[in-house]
């Protein structure tokens, strides 16, 4: 397949991988109301081209929370990234890397800090949720620390699990969700060899290094969906402080 624009990665990816993979990366929460006012939001933004400036000497280069970039650009974290590809966390952050940009690892990724953080020669950024299991957010912030992470990105935005309609149709959830996953996986064949056999573990690593047991894709619906904290609050982010004295991006705020 020919990749010549964003949205053809989009289509390589429906092509790729199973539907409970595709499905849970492309969708959103409810309905997907905000998705798609998101999609359509930021489509209508145009930029005003302005000629007869020497254009030469243009840098996209900046200064952010101490660390110098290529562009004003970080890649979010993403959950699972590892299912999507071979050991795809250790993917991303090379990629990031290479282009001069920081790479979020997420608290539910596949590869562990551990294996993520070592495979880069530029600082990793890392995202933690707000859980009730304190003791898995220290140990988090512990390992991030002692593994060279420089940035925490703290989400405050999901008190609850989100209600994700498409997942119960894909696949990914609802019933007899294992036996659909895994006849999804022996249609799609290229995925099955690289990731589904190449790519083990399959285990979130940051939960299991806590947990001291594999930590598939029932826990990730379950325990950590059990461990989300309603409660969270301002005074969570001193809770954080008391544990992390590097810089701390907040995300999630909308309405301040």
């Amino acid at each position: 397949m020919i990749i010549s624009a964003s949205t053809d990665y989009r289509a390589a990816a429906q092509r790729k991988l199973p539907p409970f993979l595709f499905h849970y990366i492309d969708g959103g929460a409810n309905a997907e109301h905000t998705l798609r006012r998101n999609v359509s939001d930021l489509a209508d933004i145009a930029l005003r081209q302005r000629v007869l400036r020497d254009m030469s000497q243009l840098s996209l280069e900046t200064q952010l929370l101490g660390e110098t970039l290529a562009m004003p650009v970080a890649l979010a974290p993403v959950g699972l990234t590892g299912m999507y590809a071979r050991r795809g966390e250790v993917q991303a952050a090379k990629a990031a890397a290479d282009k001069g940009i920081p790479f979020t690892l997420s608290t539910v990724s596949v590869c562990p800090i551990e294996e993520v953080a070592p495979a880069i020669s530029r600082p990793m950024w890392f995202q933690l949720y707000v859980l009730k299991d304190r003791g898995f957010m220290k140990n988090a912030l512990q390992r991030a620390k002692a593994a060279g992470v420089t940035t925490l990105v703290f989400t405050v935005d999901m008190p609850v699990p989100g209600a994700r309609y498409r997942d119960a149709h894909s696949g990914m959830s609802g019933p007899n969700a294992p036996l659909r996953r895994m006849l999804q996986a022996v249609t799609h064949p290229a995925w099955a060899v690289d990731v589904g056999l190449l790519g083990r573990p399959h285990d979130l690593g940051n939960i299991s290094a806590y947990r001291g047991n594999p930590t598939g894709l029932a826990d990730y619906i379950g325990w950590l969906g059990n461990n989300f904290d309603p409660s969270i609050s301002w005074q969570d982010l001193q809770w954080i402080r008391d544990f992390w004295d590097g810089p701390m991006v907040i995300k999630g705020i909308l309405d301040p």
